[in-house]
């Protein structure tokens, strides 16, 4: 397992919050052989499938058992390449069928809403507001907020350069009301919550003077949806900015880019949200839209033209 640890770090190149997911699965699948008094590296096909179902009935979603999957594939055919055994038990494991659900996105009034009720009574509030508002601005991941350095932030361009996933760069514009928050932030806040004994580059810090860990990001989202009354994930900015930007009429390759988005099939999710909204707004304001529309249901799914 070091092994292989070794081989996504400097081999294969993983970025490190996924190479914690991959040891995570093989770890989940080591502590399960060990139960069943299996050998990890010799498992065979027929214990996969075994563990596979385990975790199916402990709940587990589909998006995280095809990821898991996809790690036991790639495990294995590591012991292959370096001699540990001759075949890939992982290699035959079918990928379970799901569809993809449509991502949460939050209202215009929703987004007011969760912005207007952060305290800026405090250092703390201020630095909380221009965080959130540069992730709704720039479509970031809380990773790329998480990780984004003082020398990215163009001010006079008014361009973020965002690493995303795979090592991928991306410049993505900083909108106004971003630009506002990010420059009191950095002028007028920023330098009291540093500590004068430690150097830090990343931009916002936390309250030790140190950068401001993912999970701190996701805490403070949690307590302003609370006090705003809203349920969302902070990814659930990401989701919107692309989809507000869609609604205003950006095309679908501009926001390929904004996102950092490898294929455009991944993009294209949010044209289904469109499509979603749009079904919607018939079934609630057409004079027959909350009708039967006399289509059998088998039919009613049926994609294309009649």
């Amino acid at each position: 397992m070091k092994e292989y640890e070794d081989y996504l770090v400097s081999v294969a190149g993983v970025a490190p919050n996924s190479r914690d997911t991959y040891m995570r699965e093989i770890r989940f699948l080591d502590t399960w052989c060990v139960q069943a008094g299996l050998s990890l590296a010799d498992a065979k096909a027929v214990d996969l499938i075994a563990y596979i179902s385990h975790r199916q009935v402990n709940k587990v979603d589909h998006r995280t058992l095809a990821k898991g999957i996809s790690v036991l594939r790639s495990f294995y055919g590591f012991l292959v390449r370096e001699k540990y055994r001759d075949d890939n038990p992982a290699a035959l494991l079918e990928v379970p069928k799901h569809s993809v659900p449509l991502p949460e996105v939050m209202s215009i009034e929703e987004i007011e809403a969760f912005f207007e009720a952060i305290p800026l009574d405090t250092l703390y509030g201020v630095r909380d507001r221009t965080l959130f508002e540069l992730i709704y601005s720039c479509g970031l991941r809380i990773s790329e907020a998480a990780e984004l350095k003082i020398g990215s932030i163009h001010m006079t361009e008014r361009l973020l350069r965002v690493h995303g996933k795979g090592g991928r760069q991306r410049l993505v514009p900083i909108g106004e009301e971003a630009v506002h928050w990010l420059q009191i932030y950095i002028h007028q806040v920023r330098p009291h919550l540093l500590k004068s004994s430690r150097m830090e580059d990343r931009v916002f810090v936390s309250m030790r003077g140190g950068g401001l860990s993912r999970k701190s990001i996701w805490k403070r989202f949690k307590e302003i949806c609370s006090r705003a009354d809203i349920e969302a994930k902070v990814h659930t900015l990401r989701h919107s900015f692309a989809t507000h930007l869609l609604q205003g009429g950006a095309d679908l390759r501009s926001v390929q880019e904004l996102l950092g988005h490898a294929d455009i099939s991944t993009t294209q999710i949010y044209t289904h949200v469109e499509n979603e909204q749009l079904r919607t707004a018939h079934r609630d304001l057409h004079p027959r839209g909350s009708e039967s529309s006399g289509i059998p249901e088998s039919l009613q799914s049926v994609g294309g033209s009649i």
